[in-house]
């Protein structure tokens, strides 16, 4: 895991958890405050000293919980001072600063998998597509796809109902808004990029529906092609103003 720690210790997490010399993680030291929340997005869990300036510990801690971006945080508080922790801090689990390897490890992990199985599941699985929605990132097949902002939506859009048809018109809304002014052709050719990435394997996930717009079929069940589908892009312009 990526932890972020907040102390004011010049010896930063070591000083405050001798442990996590002995443990596998990537640790990165922040002073305790709120212009160390920044460091919020590229963590995996905060933990916040609590051990010397209690005020601040607190304080800081009830300001990772209000953040749009939320992770575990774990206080480390010595046992003099437990009778001063609240639930009111947002805090997930506490920690002693002479934990041993073997308990700071596991109530790491446990405190890791408490909160990703509460949180909202914002990923989009259509067989081998994985859609992270938290981190932009599509992978296929565990291979990470390297897509524009627009193609990860357009995917997005049409992997979060699976067989549903969109119209291009829709596809517009959902993707450029409505507010953009380009021709509905830019999604024709955000579906060829698409298609062209996706690779000849896959390609034939995005169906066309002709004279109406687009779906994504998950592996396995297009079993025969309808009338109205088509395995090409339909005849148009090769080219479109706007398609970035």
């Amino acid at each position: 895991m990526h932890l972020l720690v907040l102390t004011l210790r010049p010896d930063g997490g070591s000083g405050l958890l001798p442990a996590l010399d002995y443990l596998d993680h990537t640790i990165h030291d922040a002073p305790l405050g709120p212009s160390a929340l920044n460091g919020l997005s590229t963590c995996d869990l905060v933990l916040i000293d609590a051990t010397q300036d209690l005020r601040e510990a607190a304080a800081t801690t009830r300001g990772v919980t209000l953040q749009e971006v939320r992770r575990p945080v774990v206080v480390v508080m010595p046992e003099g001072g437990l009778a001063a922790l609240k639930v009111t801090w947002g805090f997930d689990d506490w920690l002693l600063p002479d934990a041993s390897p073997a308990e700071l490890e596991t109530r790491l992990r446990l405190v890791a998998e408490r909160d990703a199985a509460q949180r909202p599941q914002r990923a989009a699985n259509v067989g081998d597509l994985v859609i992270d929605e938290e981190s932009y990132q599509v992978r296929l097949r565990g291979q990470p796809l390297d897509l524009t902002f627009k193609e990860f939506e357009l995917l997005k859009a049409l992997a979060n109902a699976p067989n549903r048809v969109f119209t291009r018109e829709l596809l517009l809304q959902e993707v450029w808004g409505y507010d953009y002014f380009g021709g509905s052709r830019t999604v024709d050719v955000h579906i060829r990029r698409l298609r062209a990435k996706l690779g000849s394997e896959h390609e034939q996930m995005i169906v066309t529906v002709r004279g109406v717009g687009y779906k994504l079929v998950p592996p396995g069940q297009r079993t025969r092609r309808g009338p109205e589908e088509a395995d090409e892009q339909e005849p148009g312009q090769p080219g479109t103003t706007g398609a970035g």
